[in-house]
C-alpha cells in the first residue's frame, strides 16, 4: 500500500496517509483534532481547504459541499482521500484543556446488557486489547455486524474505568443499528470500535460553576464528566438538569441522587415534560431549558454550560442561556444525529458540535 504525505497548516505538521484513508481519519489517528460531526460527508462541519495537491472528494454531499466550494479547493475531510502528497489549511483549534490522544482501534466484549428503560439499553464492553485513554465527554464510533457504517455513542463511564466502555443506547424507531443492539446483541459478543472521538470535554482550567443540560440519553456524557469531576474533588457548584418525557423514560435517578447527598456542591434536577398530572410526580415539570431557567431565576452569568441531546433541545437551551446572559464562549454543545438526521439537507448551526 502506498503512503502519501499530508501537511497540515497552520501547524506545519506532516503525517502519513494511506491509500483510501480519509484526511479526517489520518488526522485523528495522529492526535490532530479537526472539527467534525456526522463523519459521512453530509453536514459540512469538517470543511477544509486544499492548498496544494490532488484529492478525491469521495461521497461528499452536494448540499454540504457546493460546486463553487469545490472549485475553490474546499473538501470534506471525512470523505476526501489523497491522490498524492497534499497540503491543507485546517481549522485547528488550540484548547488548553484538550489532550492530544490519537484515535485507535479497539475490540470490546459485551459483559453486561441492562434495560435502563423501556427503550434504553445499557451496554458494558470489556476491552480485550488494553485500556482506552480518553477524556470525560468523548465518544466512540461503534461497528455492528451487517450495518453499513459506524455509529457514534457517548462514553458514559469515567476515564478512571479505562478497561471498559459503557454506552447508553436508545432504540430509534426503524433504526438498523439500535435495532440490532436491542434485539440481537448478547453477552460474549465482540464489537469493534474506534476512539476516543470528539472535543465535548470539561474546560476545567476555567473553573467556576458548571451547568449540564441533557436530554434523554444525552446524559451519557455528563455522567462521565460529573463522575470524573467529583472524583477529582472539583469544589465549584455543579448542576445537572436531565430532561425526559415521563417517569418511564427516566433512568440514573438513584445514582445522581446518591451523588447529590454525598457532594454538597452537586445538584440534580430530573425534568419531565409530558408526565401525567395525576401521577404523583413531585419533581420538576417542563422542558430542560424551562427547568434550568426556574432553578437559576433566568440568570446564568458566571457559569459554563454543557449541552448534550437532540438538536431541538440544544437550540432551545442556547436561546434560554443567551437570554440569561450566558454567551457563546461559555456554552459547549454535543448534538445527537441519527442516520435519518444526517440524510437530511444540513442547516447552518448556531454553534458547532464539539
Amino acid at each position: 500500500m502506498s503512503v502519501h504525505q499530508l501537511t497540515i497548516e497552520p501547524l506545519g505538521e506532516e503525517i502519513e496517509v494511506g491509500d483510501g484513508q480519509t484526511i479526517l481519519d489520518a488526522c485523528l489517528r495522529a492526535g490532530i483534532y479537526l472539527p467534525h460531526a456526522c463523519g459521512h460527508g453530509l453536514c459540512g462541519t469538517c470543511k477544509t481547504q486544499v492548498l496544494d495537491g490532488e484529492i478525491d472528494h469521495g461521497e461528499a454531499s452536494p448540499f454540504a459541499l457546493m460546486d463553487f466550494e469545490r472549485d475553490d479547493g474546499f473538501v470534506l475531510a471525512c470523505t476526501a482521500t489523497l491522490k498524492g502528497d497534499v497540503a491543507i489549511e485546517a481549522d485547528v483549534e488550540e484548547d488548553p484543556d484538550a489532550r492530544k490522544i490519537p484515535v485507535r482501534d479497539f475490540v470490546g466484549e459485551v459483559v453486561a446488557l441492562d434495560d435502563l428503560t423501556h427503550d434504553v439499553k445499557g451496554v458494558r464492553l470489556a476491552l480485550t486489547d488494553g485500556p482506552i485513554d480518553f477524556q470525560a465527554g468523548q465518544y466512540i464510533n461503534l461497528f455492528l455486524p451487517g450495518i453499513d457504517a459506524s455509529r457514534a455513542f457517548s462514553i458514559a463511564n469515567p476515564p478512571s474505568d479505562d478497561g471498559h466502555v459503557e454506552l447508553q443506547i436508545r432504540r430509534v424507531p426503524g433504526g438498523a443499528a439500535t435495532g440490532y443492539i436491542h434485539e440481537k446483541l448478547k453477552p460474549g459478543d465482540k464489537l469493534k470500535f474506534t476512539g476516543p472521538q470528539g472535543r465535548f470535554i470539561v474546560r476545567k482550567s476555567r473553573g467556576g460553576p458548571l451547568l449540564f443540560l441533557a436530554g434523554g440519553t444525552g446524559v451519557s456524557s455528563p455522567r462521565s464528566m460529573i463522575l470524573d469531576l467529583l472524583a477529582e474533588g472539583y469544589a465549584e457548584p455543579i448542576t445537572l438538569v436531565h430532561g425526559v418525557r415521563t417517569q418511564a423514560d427516566l433512568y440514573g435517578r438513584d445514582e445522581f441522587e446518591a451523588l447529590a447527598k454525598r457532594h454538597a456542591n452537586f445538584r440534580y434536577a430530573p425534568a419531565l415534560s409530558h408526565e401525567p398530572d395525576d401521577s404523583g410526580w413531585s419533581g420538576a415539570r417542563g422542558f430542560v431549558h424551562d427547568v434550568a431557567k426556574k432553578i437559576f431565576d433566568g440568570v446564568f452569568e458566571g457559569s459554563t454550560a454543557y449541552l448534550c441531546g437532540p438538536p431541538p433541545m440544544i437550540e432551545a437551551c442556547i436561546a434560554t442561556l443567551m437570554q440569561g446572559r450566558l454567551f457563546e464562549k461559555h456554552i459547549f454543545t454535543e448534538r445527537f444525529f441519527t442516520a435519518k438526521d444526517c440524510a437530511e439537507k444540513p442547516k447552518s448551526p448556531v454553534f458547532r458540535r464539539l
